[in-house]
């Protein structure tokens, strides 16, 4: 698999199922993880509903794909874009995708990408069925990325303790440790967010108001962190490891 800055990504957006208004922040978060060497969306251009999309277009320099609706529905748009999905995939010129609907009738798309080899980014609301979240190797629910000023706030970091009483964030947390860890307990933090991510594609610490999955697993108070240098001129890497419990005296 090629390295973040190499690798190759087709962003296909469902623009009846999408909200122009995330277009910024969707583009930025998929920046972290590659290039997008395609970006299109999908869409009845000839119509009114999707007015609000074209300043994107323009501004994000995003490709539409027209697509007439023959009948009520969304499912014309949908089968375009899977159709489009294939084609791209058979050219092997890319690592990945991200898919950018809150529609459940892309579970089987995502499904086979991941099939191919490739990685899966999917992007949705909340209202995203299960299914469709699952099939994808990571899930990014879009109202983290409302960016704008006027639209929904950043989520304000939940108090320690309120994490601690949420009992599948700690397990979660502490089972990806385990699994990460070396013979001391210590889990590098990137193999603990893989791991973390392969068990809940959806998981992101910006829903608990936190940036970064380090400043979570930090307030939260129940673990361990120490930040490493592997050497001059190169960035500290971070580890974790379970807080050993005081051991009781009789």
């Amino acid at each position: 698999m090629a390295n973040e800055q190499t690798t190759k990504l087709a962003v296909l957006i469902d623009a009846d199922n999408t909200q122009p208004s995330i277009a910024d922040g969707l583009l930025a978060e998929v920046a972290k993880y590659g290039t997008a060497h395609v970006k299109r969306a999908y869409g009845d251009w000839t119509g009114t509903q999707l007015k609000s999309w074209k300043e994107q277009l323009l501004t994000q320099s995003i490709q539409p794909i027209q697509q007439f609706s023959y009948t009520s529905g969304k499912n014309a748009t949908d089968s375009a874009m899977i159709i489009d999905a294939m084609d791209l995939l058979y050219s092997g010129r890319f690592d990945g995708f991200c898919i950018v609907s809150s529609d459940s009738d892309f579970t089987r798309l995502a499904a086979r990408i991941r099939e191919s080899g490739l990685i899966v980014y999917g992007f949705g609301e909340r209202k995203t069925p299960e299914p469709f979240v699952a099939a994808c190797d990571k899930f990014i629910y879009t109202e983290i990325l409302a960016g704008k000023p006027d639209e929904e706030q950043p989520l304000k970091p939940r108090p320690p303790a309120q994490l601690k009483k949420d009992g599948g964030l700690i397990n979660l947390l502490r089972n990806a440790i385990d699994a990460a860890s070396d013979d001391e307990g210590w889990a590098g933090l990137g193999g603990v967010g893989s791991i973390i991510t392969k068990q809940r594609p959806n998981f992101d610490s910006r829903s608990y108001g936190y940036g970064k999955l380090s400043d979570l697993i930090a307030a939260i108070d129940l673990f361990e962190l120490d930040r490493r240098s592997p050497g001059e001129g190169r960035p500290k890497a971070i580890y974790v490891r379970n807080k050993k419990k005081p051991v009781a005296r009789g």
